[in-house]
């Protein structure tokens, strides 16, 4: 079995969530996530979501807090350990370099989308924690 381990970013503008759409280009394609990537050898989960969401989406971000990690297995052979992060977008201006959409969007609209299986139980459990998350993100912002 083959563990790759994953980050993603929960980026909020307001009360309202960055969720990215995967291009023809990608895996799954199609398909919604919270974007991120593999981490390299050497990197930090943290560092890794900072260089992944540059070389996506050309902005920069804080990291706030962390929800619990997920594990899916696509496959015998590959299991991704989803890491996820709140993340509070701090500058840039959003450049689609691999998705072919993104929305920011509320908490109602979030199972509208159809979501990349490993990224259902972090949407589930944004939802579950969505007053605590905002609370994290105001004081986040008042430091």
């Amino acid at each position: 079995m083959n563990l790759i381990l994953v980050t993603c970013a929960l980026i909020f503008s307001g009360e309202k969530v960055l969720c990215a759409q995967r291009s023809e280009k990608m895996n799954l394609p199609g398909f919604w996530e919270f974007p991120g990537g593999k981490i390299e050898e050497g990197e930090t989960a943290e560092s890794c979501l900072i260089r992944e969401i540059e070389e996506e989406l050309a902005i920069s971000i804080t990291l706030v807090s962390s929800l619990q990690p997920n594990e899916h297995a696509y496959s015998d052979e590959k299991v991704v350990r989803l890491l996820p992060f709140v993340c509070s977008w701090k500058s840039g201006e959003l450049i689609l370099r691999e998705h072919q959409e993104v929305r920011f969007l509320p908490k109602e609209r979030l199972k509208s989308l159809n979501w990349a299986p490993a990224d259902i139980p972090i949407v589930d459990e944004l939802l579950a924690n969505w007053d605590q998350v905002q609370k994290q993100l105001v004081d986040y912002k008042k430091r």
